[in-house]
């Protein structure tokens, strides 16, 4: 049974849960986090780098973010990479510290947050799909190869479909909790 492995199958379902949750850090609620601006990527020394590898980004109070720039000459590339990054923020500079108030969500724009967030939780159920799939494939690769019998072949199923079931489940639980963080007023 080389080619197919139940903890392989689980880690790559769990990456791509987690690949979810830094989806929904990067999405706006009604409080400052620092994880607002991690998918923010800067222009930095001819090459794209991500916001954290120029600057130190801590939230100040519950509607102020504040981005303290390392390198001086660098204060207006993170100044626009934030501007462009489509979060709608409007940073202000004051030397190297950047400051970036986050205006209130109104009704409308939770909304559209939440929308987004149903298409992030999509995505990542449609990854567990495809990760299911190569599972079932592999196994009956194997059954058809005549290295497992079909008594094992549908043990091995039943495992790759309790994974699967149990890897939506945790998606929908995490759409849930931001869901109720982003309509929270």
């Amino acid at each position: 049974m080389s080619e197919f492995s139940i903890s392989d199958l689980d880690s790559r379902m769990k990456k791509s849960i987690e690949a979810l949750k830094s989806e929904f850090g990067g999405l706006r609620t009604g409080r400052a986090s620092p994880s607002l601006l991690e998918p923010v990527m800067v222009d930095a020394y001819g090459s794209k780098m991500p916001i954290s590898q120029v600057a130190t980004v801590s939230a100040a109070d519950a509607r102020l973010l504040t981005v303290q720039v390392w390198d001086k000459s660098m204060t207006q590339a993170v100044e626009k990479g934030i501007r462009e990054s489509n979060l709608g923020l409007n940073p202000a500079a004051e030397g190297t510290l950047i400051r970036v108030a986050l205006p209130e969500l109104n009704e409308e724009r939770r909304k559209e947050l939440t929308k987004v967030a149903h298409q992030y939780a999509e995505q990542a159920k449609v990854a567990v799909r495809h990760i299911r799939r190569d599972g079932m494939d592999a196994l009956k690769k194997l059954e058809k190869d005549g290295d497992i019998g079909k008594d094992d072949m549908h043990a091995e199923s039943e495992k790759v479909q309790k994974l699967t079931d149990g890897a939506v489940t945790e998606i929908d639980k995490l759409l849930a909790a931001k869901e109720a963080d982003i309509m929270q007023v």
